[in-house]
């Protein structure tokens, strides 16, 4: 009965429950959002519009919150459904965002895990060594690495807006198909793993070296695997959906590279973005098809709208945490890519 009752937004287009934080959004519109930053404690919040004037007047609903933190090989995001209370410790954390030293490479890491059927690379030494109690009978809690987000090296200092890529582990390309869908939504939120874990891991995590997250092969070779056309075909609609933002147009009475974002950017910014999906790369085996109709709509906007306001816009396949997510990326300086 109550299923029944609760929609989720791909159906009803509005964020309900908490656990819409991680359903996909609605698949005709948008849903509007915007984040708040507040560089004197390295915290952003992330609220839901409540009105076409709510960012005059900074009125909105609070959805997610997250905390940056700056370490010796790293920066992590901590994301929290507390406005107040951004810690791994806390069971309102339902994530976090990791970045390699130059702010050029992320990783999503979900409490979640995802559908059976996601190609997830494997977990890292702290997500084995510290997630083995359950907190469901089920499914475990932890660190699942839901999406791999990549920002190319500007070698050459040429002029322009940033180049990014988004690898979504946890959603299949076949998504956007014709009577696709995004499988293993979740139907409650599981709580975070015990406070004797989250401070064990909070121990150890200083110590713990990160780079073979980040290196170069491991990237290119899981954009290659999730881009490439050469799959069988059992295996191609297991494949993740892939992410890129889309290329913007020099106007030339303004100087400046432009992007639609029908009003809610105003401000030019390297940090803005739209992301749209990127068609499969196609091998030596077979030409290349050209995209679905689907591939052509902006998934994610991201824009500044003040100093330290921007628009955040999702759609379906993305989450409010997804979308949140690759968003907070955007914020981190990156000197080699612009």
């Amino acid at each position: 009965m109550c299923k029944e009752i609760v929609r989720t937004p791909e159906s009803c287009g509005k964020l309900t429950f908490p656990v819409s934080l991680k359903q996909p959004g609605p698949r005709d519109v948008t849903i509007q959002c915007f984040i708040k930053r507040d560089k004197s404690n390295l915290t952003y919040h992330l609220f839901l519009c409540l009105s076409p004037a709510a960012l005059l007047v900074e009125n909105g609903k609070f959805l997610l919150s997250a905390k940056r933190t700056r370490r010796t090989t790293c920066t992590e995001y901590v994301i929290s459904m507390d406005a107040d209370n951004i810690t791994r410790s806390s069971n309102t954390y339902i994530g976090k965002l990791r970045s390699n030293f130059l702010g050029t490479k992320f990783i999503i890491y979900d409490t979640q895990p995802p559908h059976s059927g996601a190609q997830i690379s494997p977990p890292g030494r702290s997500s084995r060594r510290f997630y083995s109690k359950k907190v469901s009978p089920k499914m475990p809690s932890g660190s699942y690495n839901i999406a791999h987000i990549t920002y190319e090296l500007n070698v050459l200092g040429t002029r322009g807006p940033r180049r990014m890529h988004c690898v979504m582990h946890s959603i299949p390309s076949s998504s956007l198909e014709p009577g696709g869908s995004v499988p293993g939504q979740p139907e409650l939120l599981l709580p975070p793993r015990s406070l004797e874990d989250s401070f064990r891991s909070m121990s150890f995590s200083k110590s713990l070296d990160h780079s073979a997250e980040f290196s170069s092969s491991r990237f290119s070779e899981i954009m290659r695997a999730a881009t490439s056309t050469d799959a069988p075909d059992g295996e191609k609609s297991k494949m993740p959906l892939v992410l890129k933002n889309k290329s913007p147009r020099w106007h030339e009475q303004l100087q400046c590279w432009c992007l639609n974002f029908k009003g809610r950017v105003t401000i030019a910014s390297v940090k803005n973005f739209q992301l749209i999906a990127a068609p499969p790369v196609a091998g030596t085996s077979q030409p290349a098809q050209p995209p679905p109709p689907d591939h052509d709509k902006v998934i994610l906007q991201f824009g500044k709208v003040g100093k330290d306001m921007f628009t955040m816009d999702y759609r379906y396949p993305l989450s409010a945490f997804q979308a949140f997510a690759i968003c907070l990326s955007s914020f981190d300086t990156k000197l080699a890519c612009e």
